[in-house]
């Protein structure tokens, strides 16, 4: 064990570098896996694909990383490797909750559809016919379609406000119920990192009379046995901490940042480590989740719906959710590159996208930075890339690409 190094006695260098010890067996923690072979890949496939996350995480930029990947609804893959807390020695493990960030999104989107597949709200329908006070000031057509499609001109809160305003939610979605859109709804894609998710949340606690909490035990949580997966999280339960890593961020792209997600990055982890995070439902951004239980809810997915003999959503709600709102991606006006959504998701491409490359029917989500769950049909493939370190510029970026590069060659 003489190579076992704490991360409380690994100090970040100038780039916020955490240093990494020389072996990473003592550190790495498996899960249930199957053989390969009954997925249809090899041991050398497998090797290959971890290789590539030893890989990223020797980077330096992540306390921790998680694996889960499956193959024809097997699992190949299910590990982590590095430490619960950048400054704890506790090793996380693949029962260890990661906060899913952005990853949520998706979530909160399939309960918005399950509405609809009740009959209870119609996707074209204005927002306002189930939160009156949503449609004043230009916001009288925005419809729940606009929303998930984040075309709804409100991809940020415009007021000056801090990040832990985060933890007020009453005040949240009265800003947003009361905000003058930056442009018309269904004209211009921009990402609502936050904002879209409130309302969304608030839409189905009017229509459904429950917590957003409640519905996602009713129709996800509890029919798929899931240990975690939902908003925020008890407190007595030992979750992942992030960690800022990275070059820190300099103006003008600072300033970016702040635009896209409301906050610097080190105002946002430092929220997401604050034990209030835990206490509030933010529907865009605060599933506690394992590695294992996100790529279980995209297999879910992928079956059409289907999980363990339980239909949990109709198949033509998932074909729904998935079909692309545009052709081709387009020109994203908060995150400032091409992008493609569905209803609700985050779609691949021909070419390079967010899956990786060579991923057109893929579907899924990011999750702050370098937080991954998807579903890929080409591939028979669900998975989840989770991560701790949190930053934009690091050496542990084109060791994500590659570890996604190697997933699609691998698993084709």
């Amino acid at each position: 064990m003489s190579d076992f190094i704490p991360l409380k006695s690994m100090p970040f260098n100038l780039h916020r570098r955490i240093v990494v010890p020389a072996k990473l067996t003592p550190i790495t923690r498996h899960g249930m896996e199957v053989d390969p072979e009954r997925a249809g890949l090899t041991q050398a496939d497998t090797g290959a694909i971890w290789r590539a996350m030893r890989s990223m995480f020797r980077s330096g930029m992540n306390p921790a990383v998680g694996l889960c990947l499956r193959r024809r609804g097997e699992i190949i893959i299910d590990r982590t490797i590095g430490y619960r807390s950048p400054m704890s020695d506790e090793v996380m493990t693949p029962d260890t909750p990661v906060c899913l960030f952005s990853a949520s999104k998706a979530v909160t989107a399939m309960l918005v559809h399950h509405l609809a597949e009740q009959g209870l709200i119609d996707l074209h329908d204005p927002i306002s016919r189930y939160i009156p006070e949503y449609g004043c000031n230009g916001k009288e057509r925005t419809t729940v379609l606009h929303l998930l499609n984040h075309r709804a001109g409100l991809p940020r809160i415009r007021e000056p406000v801090e990040p832990e305003v985060l933890f007020d939610t009453d005040r949240v979605k009265e800003i947003l119920f009361s905000a003058e859109p930056e442009t018309p709804s269904g004209v211009t894609q921009a990402y609502h990192a936050i904002t879209g998710g409130y309302v969304l949340g608030e839409l189905v606690e009017r229509v459904t009379g429950e917590s957003l909490n409640a519905v996602l035990d009713r129709v996800i949580r509890q029919p798929m046995g899931m240990r975690y997966f939902r908003y925020g999280l008890d407190r007595s339960i030992p979750v992942a901490e992030n960690a800022a890593t990275g070059v820190k961020l300099l103006p003008p792209l600072s300033t970016f940042v702040k635009h896209a997600v409301g906050g610097t990055l080190e105002q946002v982890v430092d929220v997401s480590n604050d034990p209030r995070f835990r206490d509030v439902v933010i529907p865009a951004g605060n599933i506690f989740s394992t590695a294992e239980e996100a790529s279980r809810f995209f297999q879910m997915l992928l079956n059409g719906g289907q999980w363990n003999g339980q239909q949990i959503f109709h198949p033509d709600t998932v074909k729904t959710a998935i079909r692309g709102a545009s052709r081709r991606p387009l020109f994203d006006r908060s995150l400032m590159f091409p992008l493609r959504f569905s209803a609700g998701l985050m779609r691949g491409n021909p070419g390079m996208s967010i899956f990786g490359p060579g991923a057109p029917k893929a579907y899924g989500h990011l999750g702050f930075v370098s937080i991954l769950c998807w579903a890929d049909p080409q591939r028979e493939l669900a998975g989840a890339i989770l991560t701790t370190g949190k930053g934009i510029i690091g050496t542990h970026m084109p060791k994500f690409l590659r570890l996604q590069q190697v997933i699609n060659q691998r698993c084709i």
